[in-house]
Order: C-alpha cells, then structure tokens, then sequence
C-alpha cells in the first residue's frame, strides 16, 4: 500500500510569488530510504528538496538536489523554517535545525526568517583553466572557501556576465559552485550563482553562497550590516550581517503550493 506525504513548495527570499529561489519541503515522521530521497528530490525537479523530522528539541534537517545530498542549503532551510511556522503550528520563533553543517538557528519576526549560519571566509587562490576559459569577461579578483569567488567591477559586469557552459562542465574537480559579484548600485553587493554539471545551471537565490559573500564585503565595505540582491531572473533579496565567526541571512518568503504524493 503507498504511503502518502505532504509537500510544499516555498519560493525563498523573495516576498513575490515567482520570485527568489523554489524549494520544495517534506516533512517526515521517519527518515526514508537515501535512494527514495534522491528520486524524491528528482521528482520535484527543483534545485533543492529539503525533508525533516521535527524531535523534541531540534529538528533534524536534510537538503537534497536532483543530483545528490549537499551539506548546506540557505533557501531550502528558510523554506523550511517558514513551512513550519505557516502550515505546522510550530511554537516559538526560534527553530534549531540539525544538518551536516551543524546546527543551524533560524529565527521567525514579522514574516521575516533569519538564517543563523557559518562564516566561510573566502582566501585568495588561482583560478582553474577551465573556468577561465568559461568566462566571457575575467573577474579582478579571484577566491575560494567551499565556491569560487569571482569579483568584478561592476553590477552591470554581474548582469551581462556570459559563461559558457559546454566549457565548464569540462571541469574535472569539485568546484562547489562559482559565484560572481560586484559592489551593487541600490544596495551593497550583488551576485549570481552558477553550478558546473548541476540539472539547473544559475540557482536563483543561494544563501549559503552569503557565507562566503557577506565576510569578504563585510571587509571590503567595511561594514557589519548590508543588503544584498542576487540578480538572477527570479531576483532575491537578503539582508546580511557579519558576525565573525557566523553570518545572519534573512529574507522573506511566499508559498507557491501544497499537496500529497505516493510513495511505494
């Protein structure tokens, strides 16, 4: 007999329905197998699919893309936070999610949902040939913590940036994702998010990619608290804060919709 499951999808960072970054959520009761997971998450055909099992003092919290289970996912943990609040009657503002980052804290105010997560300050570093060679326009400067960090002049560099995928996906180590960003015009810094021989090439909104974003314009701009825009076409807003050895992400977000599946 098939079991069903409730699922969500939650577009995150954005107050506007078409708008930031989608992700899917599945409560559970009990962990699945990796496999059902994985072809849940295929299913949905999002960039990620976030499941959790609500304990009595945490929640344990999993993000999954089409291709594989990753370590940290901003959007999908806010998506996360606000299906608890908006559709499960979770008491308290503050959620305690355990993941393969750790705990994470996310704090609900005023439809707000604030993302307490790891700084990965970015070192400088040389940039793979192959992504090099991807690059309509190379960047001024070039880092890496888990993505590659890629810094140019302008937010207008940001927007038109060409990069050729079929190059790319030649690569033949791990990259994690390469980030592309500049000082912004009508906020403090923008950026865009590109995944090499991922299913969906440009993530919308990426949060975790802020980890690495929000300590390096934190220096740059010499700045504690800033906005910052991820100007794919979805288009996200996240307001930052620099906290050392943690940064806060927060953002809003909207439900796009709600329903059941079947799983054998």
């Amino acid at each position: 007999m098939p079991m069903q499951y409730e699922f969500y999808q939650v577009d995150a960072f954005t107050d506007t329905i078409f708008g930031g970054n989608p992700a899917c959520v599945v409560p559970l009761a009990t962990w699945l197998p990796d496999t059902v997971l994985l072809n849940i998450a295929k299913e949905n055909a999002v960039a990620e699919t976030a499941f959790f099992i609500v304990g009595e003092n945490s929640i344990h919290l999993r993000w999954f893309t089409p291709e594989f289970e990753i370590d940290l996912c901003g959007h999908a943990t806010l998506a996360s936070a606000h299906v608890l609040k908006t559709f499960l009657g979770y008491a308290g503002n503050t959620m305690v999610f355990n993941t393969l980052s750790g705990q994470l804290v996310v704090t609900a105010a005023n439809g707000m949902y604030t993302l307490n997560l790891p700084s990965r300050k970015p070192v400088p570093c040389t940039l793979p040939d192959t992504i090099q060679r991807s690059l309509g326009k190379q960047p001024t400067e070039v880092l890496k913590a888990r993505d590659y960090v890629l810094v140019y002049d302008t937010e207008e560099d940001i927007k038109n940036i060409a990069i050729n995928r079929q190059i790319l996906d030649e690569i033949n180590i791990d990259p994690g994702g390469v980030i592309v960003t500049a000082k912004g015009n009508t906020c403090d810094f923008v950026s865009r998010f590109f995944t090499p021989q991922a299913s969906i090439f440009e993530d919308p909104v990426t949060g975790s990619a802020h980890c690495s974003l929000v300590p390096y314009w934190a220096e740059k701009l010499q700045k504690k608290e800033m906005v910052a825009l991820q100007i794919s076409e979805r288009l996200g807003k996240l307001h930052c804060a620099d906290h050392g050895e943690r940064v806060l992400v927060a953002g809003r977000a909207k439900t796009y919709s709600k329903g059941v599946f079947w799983v054998d």
